[in-house]
């Protein structure tokens, strides 16, 4: 284990103790209850199957109805859905596990099938590219074209924060050790971040200080109910659904990464460009040392997140580029990853068929190292 050895090493994550630095990144597999949008028992073996990562981050995890934008996703907003979390959440905790749950509003990238057949908001009127997942939901499913989002109007951003406050306390509830606000990958809150699509003109609008107000705020939200301590923040300065961008990634990045200093946050989660972020993401022209720079930028744990190796990661945690390393794909078919790190793998592939919907089949089911 000497090679990746740093990754070993505990870890405190503002009030939340983490065994090792090894995270087990939120991975979105839609196999909550088509109707109720809960968690079941088969959520809670996976789960505690792979809670040997120092942190598990949830699946992302909607929170309202109009937060949904994919077939069979959890909430965290209804009775049900808290007491199909507490499943889960036991079920880490007895294996010795920590996690939190990232709270997820996807804005435009949705569909008015999950919105009442209204339109889904957004920071201003936009049409993002691509296809929404709708499952079964549609007679000509699986997939279907996004519809024109509205804009969210500035007297409904208090009940959007309202709404990020009731899922904190249900999260509370359901037995989470802290929560993770989604700020990525393209969904509504950076939709207000990035230039492509914020074109307010209102307090939310315009220059980079209004843009990132609607994170400031969702934070300081969630901060009241958790304590900052127990609040994580999940930023992408590239790529996501929908083809959203910022003119000036860099800026717009650093900045949004020096705002939530000196809160006392948990962490903050930042995804470096990869193969999964689009064919501009990992342009040096454009962004140089991103994740760097706001690396310098956040006063607190850091989290690196995007295709890494085990050695890779070890090396970033070494050289103090981050504090732990989120890993989602070796996750999914690894479900022993830590356990692999330490005796030099070797690793499972994941079969991509599977990662969507469905039971057991490409998600409880791929076996341990001692299994294998």
């Amino acid at each position: 284990m000497t090679r990746n050895a740093a990754l070993f090493d505990a870890l405190t994550l503002g009030g939340i103790h983490a065994r090792n630095r090894i995270v087990m990144a939120p991975l979105t597999r839609s196999r909550a209850t088509a109707q109720e949008n809960m968690p079941t028992a088969l959520n809670a073996e996976y789960y505690a199957q792979r809670a040997g990562a120092g942190l598990i981050v949830s699946e992302a995890t909607q929170i309202s109805p109009e937060g949904q934008g994919y077939a069979w996703t959890p909430g965290i907003f209804s009775e049900d859905q808290v007491r199909g979390w507490k499943l889960v959440t036991d079920a880490v905790h007895a294996q010795g596990g920590k996690i939190v749950c990232q709270l997820w509003h996807v804005g435009a990238i949705s569909h008015g099938v999950f919105q009442n057949g209204g339109a889904p908001v957004s920071s201003s009127v936009w049409t993002p590219q691509g296809e929404a997942f709708v499952g079964d939901l549609l007679a000509d499913g699986p997939l279907a074209p996004h519809p024109e989002a509205r804009a969210l109007r500035l007297d409904e951003i208090p009940r959007l924060l309202a709404d990020y406050r009731h899922a904190c306390e249900c999260a509370r509830r359901a037995g989470f050790d802290g929560v993770e606000v989604h700020g990525a990958n393209g969904y509504l809150i950076d939709q207000f971040l990035r230039s492509s699509v914020n074109r307010r003109e209102d307090a939310y609008g315009g220059p980079v200080e209004n843009r990132i107000r609607l994170l400031v705020e969702a934070i300081e939200t969630a901060a009241a109910v958790w304590g900052a301590d127990h609040v994580g923040v999940r930023l992408s300065p590239t790529g996501g659904p929908g083809g959203s961008f910022d003119a000036d990634p860099h800026g717009l990045y650093t900045a949004a990464a020096a705002a939530l200093s000196g809160r006392g946050l948990a962490y903050l989660h930042v995804i470096r460009p990869n193969s999964h972020t689009g064919p501009e993401s990992g342009r040096e022209d454009r962004i140089g040392d991103l994740v760097g720079d706001m690396r310098r930028a956040f006063d607190g744990p850091f989290i690196a997140n995007g295709e890494f190796t085990p050695e890779e990661a070890a090396d970033w945690v070494r050289e103090g580029r981050a504090d732990a390393i989120a890993f989602g794909r070796l996750f999914i078919s690894n479900p022993d990853l830590p356990q692999r790190i330490a005796a030099g793998g070797p690793y499972a592939s994941p079969n991509p068929a599977t990662f969507y919907g469905g039971g057991a089949q490409g998600y409880t089911d791929y076996p341990a190292l001692a299994q294998a």
